[in-house]
């Protein structure tokens, strides 16, 4: 059976968030054939990802010879899985070349990842960000849940500054127990800070997935003729010919990418570049079936 996925085009004419991810997780079960209950947590409840301190003798070379990633086995006190959803809200993240911004996918995304978790019993929490956490929702197993987190993030006003690094490692100190943090982000900010951010997180045992959006005139600059770029972030504007600067802004993109890819890769982090206009039910049936690839499910 084919998948017949939601254009993100159509996404805010169906209804609240709520009712949204209810209809992405059902477009997400039938991509992967199968109830998709276990290919968040199920990794994660009985291991996780191995960070300095803990014992070699709790590493499982079985999972490390099939994904070469060290894992940790679990005792049962540590098996209640808990995750945190992080949204940038910066400037940034408005734009949107067509009926969807990065901020508008990343809210879908991410309230219909929380009802994927909730629906297996497990608990979910969120925070949205700029230069600092604006929003904090603490993480619930009840269905509940998902109404407090749409409510949240159908409150968003953008600020035009991000500081992802520094949210990250604020972040890291704030979270009692070890569990799972997804980031979802363009990452146009200083990937410098950014690795020392995942690797705070790192540090303290947590599990991080990283949803890098972008929009598809982003990844493709298919700008024609004279144009004004407007910075979204205060950073001013430009009247320009993009066919000057196209080979330019694709190098810069590519080392951008790149540079994230290769820091999340060596912290152990896992990485999604994802183009907004792919449907959000794709992209997360795409990446629990590589979960479960990597760990031989």
């Amino acid at each position: 059976m084919q998948a017949k996925y939601l254009d993100p085009a159509i996404l805010g004419s169906i209804g609240s968030l709520d009712v949204v991810a209810r209809q992405v997780v059902e477009g997400v079960r039938i991509g992967m054939h199968r109830s998709p209950a276990r290919g968040i947590s199920s990794e994660f409840t009985a291991y996780r990802q191995y960070v300095p301190g803990d014992e070699a003798s709790a590493i499982d070379w079985k999972s490390y010879a099939r994904s070469d990633r060290y894992y940790v086995k679990l005792f049962e006190a540590e098996t209640n899985f808990v995750s945190n959803l992080l949204i940038d809200a910066s400037g940034s993240m408005t734009y949107g070349s067509g009926k969807i911004t990065k901020l508008e996918y990343a809210k879908y995304m991410a309230a219909s990842l929380a009802y994927l978790i909730t629906d297996q019993g497990d608990s979910v929490g969120a925070a949205v960000f700029d230069g600092e956490i604006q929003t904090t929702i603490p993480p619930k197993s009840r269905k509940g849940i998902i109404n407090d987190i749409s409510r949240a993030f159908e409150k968003v006003e953008p600020k035009p500054r991000t500081h992802v690094g520094a949210v990250l490692g604020n972040f890291a100190h704030r979270m009692a127990r070890r569990g799972m943090v997804v980031l979802f982000s363009d990452m146009l900010d200083s990937t410098e800070e950014f690795v020392k951010g995942i690797n705070h997180l790192r540090f303290r045992g947590h599990n991080v997935i990283v949803f890098q959006l972008l929009d598809p005139f982003e990844l493709e600059f298919p700008f024609k003729g004279t144009s004004k770029f407007v910075g979204l972030e205060g950073d001013g504007e430009l009247v320009t010919q993009p066919d000057r600067l196209r080979e330019n802004y694709l190098k810069e993109l590519d080392k951008l990418i790149s540079g994230i890819r290769g820091a999340c890769a060596k912290a152990q982090v896992d990485y999604v570049l994802v183009n907004t206009a792919e449907p959000i039910e794709h992209v997360l049936a795409g990446y629990l079936l590589q979960r479960r690839l990597m760990n031989g499910r």
